[in-house]
């Protein structure tokens, strides 16, 4: 059954590639990873990653079909890390089951997006598997429950949910949406899980404002059901400042600061935007949507990332990135390198290395540093081709 849906997939994408080729747009990522291994992981490994994300747009007259696949091939520790996420072990960097297996590699397919818009006057509408985007936030994504971010994973592809929403234009800088999300179970049929919600928002010249509420049906694991609500803004003076916050009201657990996640932070641009620094806050309290693992597993409170971006000159980039725990004193810094040999072909090379209390003072492990990291280094090199 799997195969046929590759087989059907590709036939599709073909036709709809030859027919419409000025709707298709590809991205392929070709990509080498080595991680010197800590705890319980192995000393040395190696990977390979061949990916490629195929998005195809349809347009009528007030209609617009958006539809996307990922293909990918992987060996070595890539494969490793994907089968302990299909065998139900989190991994905040694959979301990826193989279902063809080769002499040297594994293959698989995924739908990342399908959906429909139908563009009105004063409104607009969508549904199907897309993504549901909320707040301002560059770097955590408070307000964005349903899919949260995670910066150490600056590279994975922003998940879709099964969904639907109404919005509304009242004026052309105000904005009204109705909202509904599939459970997160796709095994759900009671409803247990099913997410409603409004949404309003509201741009000024050098300000914007978005609040929601969004209420989580009944089910297992939320008991009465739960409540969310966010808040978010972005203000664009001599610096741009975001902030971005979600409260998650669970009635069972009484409330309390524990049930929400805050981010504030800025950016800003000096040398002509050359040099572009970004610094982002976050308070994670153990209930919020941040804590839930659908993002990065956070389980500490206080967290930093900061980044400065130098563009030397219309080819090349680098930048230095760091996440930092406050509560353990633990920290990731990042390092990256891009340079463009032509338009759309991009060679990029990306360090990490996690640190903290122990392999600095001989203290105890901290949540970003090696032992719970699984890695002392990790190097990714790789291409990115654009069509």
């Amino acid at each position: 059954m799997k195969k046929r849906f590759v087989f059907f997939a590709v036939i599709l994408f073909a036709v709809g590639g030859l027919s419409f080729s000025q709707n298709l747009s590809v991205v392929l990522d070709s990509t080498i990873n080595y991680t010197a291994g800590a705890g319980e992981a192995a000393n040395h490994s190696v990977g390979v990653e061949q990916f490629a994300n195929f998005r195809l747009h349809l347009r009528g007259e007030r209609t617009t079909l958006i539809t996307a696949l990922n293909f990918i091939a992987i060996t070595g520790n890539y494969l490793e890390a994907a089968s302990l996420f299909a065998s139900g072990n989190p991994h905040p960097y694959l979301a990826f089951t193989p279902i063809i297996h080769g002499q040297n590699y594994a293959a698989g397919m995924e739908l990342e997006r399908l959906y429909f818009r139908v563009h009105g006057d004063h409104f607009d509408f969508e549904t199907g598997l897309r993504r549901m985007p909320f707040g301002f936030g560059q770097v955590w994504g408070s307000s964005d429950f349903l899919n949260p971010r995670n910066p150490l994973a600056h590279n994975a592809r922003p998940r879709g949910v099964l969904g639907a929403d109404l919005t509304f234009y009242p004026t052309h800088t105000m904005m009204l949406m109705l909202f509904a999300a599939a459970p997160r179970d796709p095994f759900v049929s009671d409803g247990g899980g099913f997410v409603p919600g409004i949404s309003f928002e509201q741009h000024w010249s050098r300000a914007s404002l978005q609040a929601l509420y969004a209420f989580q049906t009944p089910h297992e694991l939320s008991g009465p059901g739960l409540h969310r609500f966010g808040l978010s803004a972005r203000a664009d003076l001599e610096l741009g400042f975001i902030l971005d916050a979600l409260y998650t009201l669970n009635p069972n657990n009484g409330g309390g600061i524990q049930g929400l996640s805050f981010g504030f932070g800025f950016d800003y641009s000096f040398f002509g935007g050359d040099l572009y620094i970004l610094a982002e806050y976050l308070f994670n309290g153990s209930a919020s949507a941040s804590a839930l693992g659908f993002g990065g597993y956070w389980t500490n409170h206080h967290y930093l990332f900061a980044s400065a971006t130098y563009r030397f000159n219309d080819f090349s980039s680098a930048a230095l990135a760091a996440v930092f725990s406050f509560d353990d004193m633990s920290f990731s810094p990042i390092l990256t390198v891009a340079y463009d040999l032509f338009q759309g072909f991009t060679l990029n090379l990306t360090a990490r290395v996690p640190l903290d209390r122990e392999v600095l003072t001989g203290g105890r492990p901290g949540e970003l540093g090696p032992v719970n990291s699984g890695a002392r280094f990790i190097l990714n090199a790789g291409a990115r081709l654009r069509f």
